[in-house]
């Protein structure tokens, strides 16, 4: 009842708004105002850019092209001149007769060699002081490939963490965590379709491969409306989408990985395709010294594109990626994303834009225990359907609205036997479906000189699916409670219910209102605030503080409850000396219901009841971001500090229950007091560039005994209140050195050489402690477990 009410809501506004644009339109005519509109485009590659300034001098009016490269501007009928501006390239400017509504494209040229310094357009930031956008993060491939970089290869993974706010989920684990959220609470977006897991070999590598991809934004608030799912932050990454003009190569050959890219045009100026891959290797030198154990990785990305006319274009991409880590031949773990989007990009007129995109995302991860007997497969499908809208109604109103619809299809385990001498029976998990829907309207309006708003709101809906068998408690409750003993307990079903194929088991539906507001103090500082709500309908289970492969998605049903997050932020923006400089400080407070906490003692490993060991709590963080950036010269780079607490509560359900903790607020697993990031890049010479990062966190909330006791002649170790010790402070600083032979050539055969070490000073960050006694002396011993020290490494970049 509620979303049809939101569906006639939407589209009596969406009408209403139709007419005032057509009102507008009359109006603009009356007032000799036209609209000039197109697309931005790479000159060498024909790769449509996104975020491009294009501005007005003399009419103090500006846009950027969005995420497919389009931008629209109505102005008077006129002579003015335009200037386009992107880092990285060279500026255009151009005089503009406008007489009549025009279509104008424009192609941009890399800026030389002598300009590898990063250089911010004083447009840019203007525009950024300006627009009611705040907690975003933009990193074009062409910012990142200019800092440092660590084992021969861009990662765009790493280059976020060193962002504010942003942390590594720890030593050796894959994922991020961002504003003490936790790393299943982030959307990670490849084209379109949903990653699961955003790391290779235990985080060292992200999944994206540098040379495909073109863009990238996080949101770790103010998220617009368009995107929902997730209770933390948004990493949307798009791939290149191929060089239509002529064909070209580029990869690099280290010690531990290669990759090769190749694009070129289907039909020159139309159409283009897009490949690469990447391996590593570095497994094959244990097996030289005769060591069984293996953990490498592989990856594939393609893109085909086509461009019909200059109102319709139609894209295919892909990406498919394995990791493989296996132990003396007893235990193997595979596990890795699979994705596809075929999209159209439609013009309906020069201020309608729209995009339509048919997505399949799959990501499998299974386990051999050969020592055990049995394989161990699952898994999470989802095939999503969306349709997003871009109206520029008027240069002071732009409208963003849309649809989707998301099937799930859950396989939370199938146990197979490894061999004919396995005593362990074939057993399929029962599997779970879902589907997802969303529907949202976001309107960006300047209402002054001076204040510029971003509002919108999202209805998304969530229903779990069957066929499905369910089973019954007594009250209600799936975890029972021991009054005498204080303690939680699974609770003993007392009947199930069958539901069949597609019929409902449990209905969800929340509204979701954004809210973003900036005001320009002058023309370099502005103020601005934001809040938004997210809520999450899948749950992770997981025993680690991170997604790892033998983590298992599950849909939130009549026992797991939706996560609802609520955020709010205020920020202070300052471009200073030029422009030379930039200042931003930005504190939020962050909180979520329907956290999920597991009772002591949880089994979490093929559990088909997992309802009976998860209580729903709730979840707080809130911190302060400052970053420093400088933004021109041979040395430039930025420093990031963040100081933030993230706790987590789960009272008792009744006045006599005792709750997670005592329930009382405990440090989350995420929680992290102080982080310090520090990236600088040096240019010393045509040939010579050189870059450093340093980071330093807090130690990673953890568990120590804080005595024992025996029982039966059994040492127990006994654990006070959760996550109350810490791991030793994590720090590590990597350096890198860039050689390029020949820097003024342009055509044919380019490479370069990349020298860099990672943890130079050898840093053994723990990624846990574990107790043991010791077996000689019998006192007890504190063991540490380091996963990587310093790791020098050298590769050769190329192209042609």
């Amino acid at each position: 009842m509620i979303f049809k009410k939101f569906i006639h809501t939407t589209l009596f506004l969406l009408s209403a708004l139709t007419v005032f644009s057509q009102e507008t339109n009359n109006a603009d005519t009356n007032k000799q105002k036209l609209t000039i509109s197109g697309t931005i485009t790479d000159a060498k590659s024909n790769e449509t850019l996104i975020g491009v300034n294009v501005y007005f001098p003399e009419l103090k009016i500006g846009a950027s092209t969005n995420e497919y490269g389009f931008y629209s501007l109505t102005l008077p009928k006129g002579d003015y001149d335009v200037i386009i501006s992107y880092v990285g390239f060279q500026n255009i400017t151009e005089k503009i007769s406008l007489t009549k509504s025009v279509k104008r494209n424009f192609s941009l040229k890399e800026s030389g060699n002598e300009l590898k310094e990063v250089v911010i357009n004083s447009e840019k930031n203007t525009a950024n002081i300006r627009k009611p956008e705040m907690s975003v993060n933009k990193l074009s491939i062409a910012t990142i490939k200019k800092m440092p970089v660590v084992m021969g290869e861009v990662d765009v993974i790493k280059s976020i963490l060193f962002l504010p706010g942003v942390t590594n989920a720890g030593e050796g684990q894959s994922g991020f965590n961002v504003r003490g959220g936790g790393a299943d609470q982030n959307l990670i977006l490849l084209d379109e379709a949903m990653i699961f897991n955003s790391s290779h070999v235990f985080g060292f590598f992200s999944v994206f491969n540098p040379d495909a991809i073109k863009d990238l934004k996080l949101y770790k608030g103010g998220i617009p409306a368009k995107y929902g799912g997730r209770a933390s932050s948004v990493l949307d990454v798009y791939q290149k989408d191929g060089n239509s003009n002529e064909f070209h190569a580029n990869g690099g050959i280290g010690l531990i990985t290669s990759r090769i890219l190749a694009e070129g045009p289907i039909v020159k100026d139309k159409g283009s395709f897009l490949i690469g891959g990447r391996a590593s290797y570095a497994h094959l030198f244990l097996k030289l010294a005769n060591n069984d154990n293996s953990a490498y990785f592989y990856d594939l990305n393609t893109k085909l594109n086509y461009k019909f006319n200059p109102n319709n274009s139609m894209y295919l991409s892909g990406y498919f990626g394995r990791d493989v880590f296996s132990l003396n031949e007893t235990f193997a773990n595979t596990y890795g994303n699979a994705t596809l989007n075929l999209r159209w990009n439609h013009l309906f007129s020069e201020k309608l834009f729209s995009n339509l995109s048919f997505i399949y995302s799959n990501y499998y991860y299974g386990l051999t225990l050969d020592f055990l007997g049995f394989n161990w497969d699952s898994g999470i499908k989802n095939y999503n359907l969306k349709y997003d809208f871009k109206h520029y109604i008027s240069n002071n109103i732009k409208l963003n609205y849309g649809v989707n619809s998301t099937y799930y299809d859950f396989n939370p385990g199938t146990i197979d036997p490894s061999g004919s001498n396995s005593t362990i029976n074939y057993k399929q998990l029962e599997k779970k479906y879902a589907s997802e829907n969303g529907i949202y309207i976001e309107a960006e309006q300047i209402l002054t000189d001076k204040l510029a708003v971003n509002y919108g709101v999202r209805y998304s809906s969530f229903r779990r699916l069957g066929s499905s068998t369910v089973n019954l408690y007594t009250n209600n409750q799936p975890v029972a409670y021991d009054s005498d003993l204080k303690i939680y307990e699974k609770a003993t079903p007392i009947g199930t219910v069958s539901y069949k194929k597609n019929e409902s088991i449990a209905d969800y539906g929340y509204f979701e209102p954004r809210l973003s507001v900036a005001y320009e103090l002058n023309k370099n500082q502005s103020v601005k605030a934001s809040y938004n709500r997210m809520v999450q309908y899948l749950q992770l289970i997981t025993n680690t503080a991170s997604p790892t492969p033998l983590d298992v998605w599950t849909p939130s049903d009549n026992y797991l409850k939706p996560q609802i997050a609520d955020q709010v932020a205020v920020g202070y923006f300052n471009n200073f000396k030029d422009n030379k400089y930039t200042l931003e400080l930005e504190s939020f407070y962050k909180k979520i219901q329907n956290r999920m906490d597991y009772i002591d003692g949880a089994d979490l490993i093929a559990n088909e009841a997992i309802e009976q060991v998860v209580l729903n709590g709730e979840m707080r963080s809130y911190g302060l971001e400052v970053l420093l950036r400088k933004n021109s010269g041979k040395l430039n780079g930025w420093i990031a500090y963040t100081i933030s607490k993230s706790q987590q509560r789960t009272p008792g359900r009744t006045p006599d229950e005792v709750g997670i903790n005592n329930g009382e607020w405990y440090r989350s697993a995420y929680d992290k007091l102080h982080n310090l990031a520090v990236t600088a890049n040096y240019t010393l010479s045509e040939k010579w560039n050189f870059g450093g990062n340093f980071t330093l966190q807090s130690g990673q909330p953890t568990n120590f005994p804080n005595g024992q006791y025996v029982y039966q002649g059994i040492t127990v170790p006994n654990y006070g209140v959760r996550n109350a010790s810490s791991l030793p402070i994590y720090n590590h600083l990597d350096v890198s050195a860039t050689y390029t032979p020949k820097p003024y050539k342009n055509k044919g055969w380019q490479g370069e050489w990349v020298f860099s070490i990672y943890n130079i000073y050898n840093r053994k960050n723990a990624a846990s402690i574990s107790f043991r006694e010791n077996a000689d002396t019998g006192a007890n011993e504190a063991v540490r477990l380091s996963i990587f020290g310093a790791v020098p490494s050298v590769s050769y970049n190329f192209k042609f």
